[in-house]
């Protein structure tokens, strides 16, 4: 990246991704705590459906947003593949439609952007204490355990690499090609950021985490994918 075209950055618009699966019961309330929030940019929200079936479906027509429709359930890296090209903000950044991460968050990431201090900027929920008991005990150790294997094999201090909550210039994000259909989006693009010569920063958020039987969808399987794919774009 050249530092002149980094300079003259000046963002209007910011893009929210919200990939959707079977979020009936939080997807509105998600939709009004991010209505809430005043990025002082103009704001663009796409929702992204993978072939929800528990009546999610039903509830697009009460938005005024864009939804894209999959066709057959692909998984998060798939939805935000096809969120990321039809996104238009200056700034795009990701959104679960659960309610684990709170949209007020996502300010000071998003902040750091506009006034140019940063590329790419994650929330990570190991920074500070604010989340201390807050996590499940495998979900935790699982999470700590993919953090630092990214930790040795890419050379960072990263504390978080698997956090939802990424804000990106869109420049940066769209000239990045993604594979992953599933959970491994987060350590691929994890990968493939590091190894770029961005501006990359952390910065503290706060996170409530769901039990499977409130719908969290990611398992052990989801982990040891992400091992793999570290190791496959790291060499």
């Amino acid at each position: 990246m050249q530092e002149d075209n980094m300079a003259e950055f000046v963002p209007r618009k910011i893009s929210v991704l919200i990939p959707v699966y079977n979020e009936k019961k939080s997807l509105l309330e998600l939709i009004k705590r991010v209505e809430n929030i005043n990025f002082e940019l103009e704001k663009e929200i796409i929702l992204i459906d993978d072939f929800s079936t528990d009546g999610t479906k039903d509830l697009y027509k009460e938005l005024p947003y864009k939804v894209i429709y999959h066709e057959k359930n692909m998984g998060k890296g798939a939805a935000l593949r096809d969120g990321i090209k039809e996104a238009t903000g200056d700034i795009i950044i990701i959104q679960d439609a659960d309610l684990e991460y709170n949209p007020a968050d996502y300010v000071p990431l998003v902040k750091l952007i506009k006034v140019d201090k940063a590329d790419v900027v994650y929330g990570s929920r190991f920074l500070g204490n604010q989340n201390k008991g807050k996590f499940l005990f495998l979900s935790f150790i699982a999470n700590k355990t993919l953090t630092l294997i990214t930790q040795i094999l890419y050379r960072t201090t990263l504390t978080d690499m698997e956090t939802c909550y990424k804000a990106f210039k869109s420049e940066i994000i769209k000239s990045i090609e993604i594979k992953s259909n599933r959970f491994d989006f987060e350590p691929e693009i994890t990968a493939k950021i590091l190894r770029k010569k961005v501006r990359f920063a952390e910065l503290p958020i706060t996170y409530n985490a769901r039990r499977v039987n409130e719908g969290k969808k990611i398992n052990w399987k989801d982990g040891l994918q992400a091992i793999i794919t570290l190791i496959k774009y790291r060499y």
